[in-house]
């Protein structure tokens, strides 16, 4: 394959990804795991690869291979304390959650508009709130308030949503922000690039 048949608009799409992937390596890297560890681009990152790449399949193997790398890199180097294995527990529901907020990339950005992207954000921020409390929850981690696992009832599940809410604002925040920063800085280079032409 030669360097002519390469397409440009696919590379720029796997930098935006990878960049995505080292951002939340370095802010994830933050040993007492504050909610500013959450102010990383994975959840702009899953939308952004919902909407932009044409082939389904690479919407969904891109975006979770770069979690799944910078997952390894941050139990096995940063956080072996929580580390089963080669992830964590719960982990699943995680990813659940990002297969959902590709789904939501693809569905609600069928043409990138301000609108488009704010609703598509805010829609995989709580989507990655729900599916992903629920698996700590019901996974048996431990209530930070007490030490012991969530009591497996409803006032257990309720506490666990409460106990997320600080972690979600900085998700959601920081979800935006990148956003922002994928699609439109993504919509210049190819501006550039038909230029080019």
């Amino acid at each position: 394959m030669s360097l002519k048949n390469l397409n440009p608009r696919f590379g720029i799409l796997l930098l935006f990804i990878l960049a995505a992937g080292v951002i939340r390596v370095v802010l994830g890297a933050d040993a007492n795991m504050s909610p500013i560890a959450m102010f990383t681009p994975v959840g702009a990152m899953a939308i952004f690869g919902g909407a932009s790449f044409s082939q389904k399949w690479k919407s969904y193997a891109f975006p979770l291979l770069t979690l799944f790398a910078s997952d390894i890199i941050l139990m096995q180097f940063f956080h072996r304390e929580y580390a089963q294995g080669l992830l964590y527990k719960g982990w699943m529901w995680n990813y659940a959650s990002f297969v959902f907020m590709v789904l939501i990339g693809q569905v609600i950005i069928k043409k990138i508009s301000v609108s488009n992207v704010v609703f598509a954000t805010v829609a995989a921020a709580l989507v990655h709130f729900a599916v992903s409390n629920f698996g700590v929850w019901v996974s048996g981690s431990t209530d930070i308030t007490t030490g012991l696992p969530f009591t497996r009832d409803l006032a257990g599940l309720t506490k666990c949503y409460i106990l997320a809410i600080p972690y979600m604002q900085y998700t959601l925040i920081g979800t935006l922000i990148y956003s922002a920063i994928f699609f439109g800085s993504f919509e210049l280079v190819q501006r550039r690039l038909r230029m080019a032409h």
